[in-house]
């Protein structure tokens, strides 16, 4: 079995730290108030982010969670774009730089979760832990059927 490369989530307002890597921008939209040179090196792939029709739908409600990140899931799936991501994230640690406000909701959450693999049926979800890292937690009771 091949060994996971590391794979953070930060926001864009937080501070490059030594162990994030190779930073990847996963907005559409670029960041407010944040230059080009405050993000350094950062690698903007906009086209792994959510559509615009589903992120302006999605509007960050927690109670659209569940059906965004299944939107989402299907959106990777068909991305065409997501080959180059993987490649980077094969290459060494990676840091998904986000601009959302809320640290659990956002579609860098669930495209951690779904490059480790962790986007099946299992329904767990990677989250954000202080520092940029993410752990796992349980997502709680499957939706009927149990998909996704």
């Amino acid at each position: 079995m091949t060994r996971t490369r590391p794979i953070r989530i930060k926001r864009a307002y937080e501070d490059r730290s030594p162990d994030d890597g190779r930073r990847i921008l996963v907005d559409r939209i670029w960041p407010r108030g944040v230059s080009k040179a405050e993000l350094g090196d950062v690698v903007w792939m906009k086209d792994v982010a959510p559509s615009t029709q589903l992120r302006k739908w999605f509007g960050h409600k927690p109670e659209r969670w569940e059906a965004f990140r299944s939107r989402y899931i299907t959106e990777l799936r068909g991305n065409p774009a997501l080959e180059a991501l993987r490649d980077l994230v094969a290459s060494g640690p990676v840091t998904l730089v986000y601009s959302a406000r809320d640290e659990a909701h956002n579609q860098a959450v669930v495209l951690a979760e779904f490059l480790r693999g962790e986007g099946s049926a299992d329904r767990e979800h990677a989250t954000p832990t202080p520092g940029g890292g993410a752990s796992r937690r349980a997502a709680g009771p499957k939706p009927e059927g149990g998909r996704i």
